[in-house]
């Protein structure tokens, strides 16, 4: 019992990096960039004995010839390619298991990720209310921006010849005089 559910986070490990930053990853292949993020984030890399160059030739191994992702049974064969590597002083039954638990139950880590900045500087900049000049037309009272028509003068093209831009016919600038 405790081997299927050891299975069981394995494969949800694999599933949640398979779809990390592809939308429209179904969660059934791993490329290899998501490969070397799972390597990465497990702690497989640990830059003595395997480094991200071993990651990459294993997964080129295990992936079919002109495939650009591997299955999940592709990649129990990467780790068991890999465990012995890793895990150097193990037999290959117990490098393979203390493998599966540096991955399982692990999801991709969001490092690096760029959050908001909140300090007095860009409030500052970014305050409406303090634009002066034609800066300050591109913005209604509220703060929100008018989009292109805060931006540029939107000139009529009406009138009855193509390059005249105003208004108007050639009578009625006529009856004006």
């Amino acid at each position: 019992m405790a081997e299927s559910t050891e299975m069981d986070q394995l494969l949800s490990a694999f599933k949640k990096f398979a779809v990390h930053g592809d939308t429209k990853a179904t969660g059934k292949e791993l490329n290899g960039k998501n490969w070397a993020k799972l390597c990465k984030d497990c702690k497989v890399i640990d830059s003595k004995n395997v480094t991200s160059t071993d990651v990459d030739i294993v997964f080129t191994k295990v992936k079919a010839k002109t495939s650009r992702v591997i299955t999940y049974e592709e990649f129990q064969k990467a780790l068991e390619e890999l465990a012995p590597k890793r895990f150097k002083i193990q037999s290959k039954e117990e490098a393979l298991q203390s493998m599966h638990k540096l991955i399982e139950g692990k999801e991709p880590a969001n490092v690096g990720v760029t959050k908001v900045a909140k300090t007095g500087a860009v409030d500052r900049l970014t305050d409406t209310s303090k634009y002066t000049g034609s800066h300050k037309e591109r913005f209604d009272e509220s703060g929100k921006g008018k989009g292109k028509g805060g931006r540029e003068e939107i000139v009529e093209n009406t009138g009855y010849v193509g390059a005249y831009k105003n208004a108007g016919t050639y009578e009625e600038k006529t009856k004006a005089n």
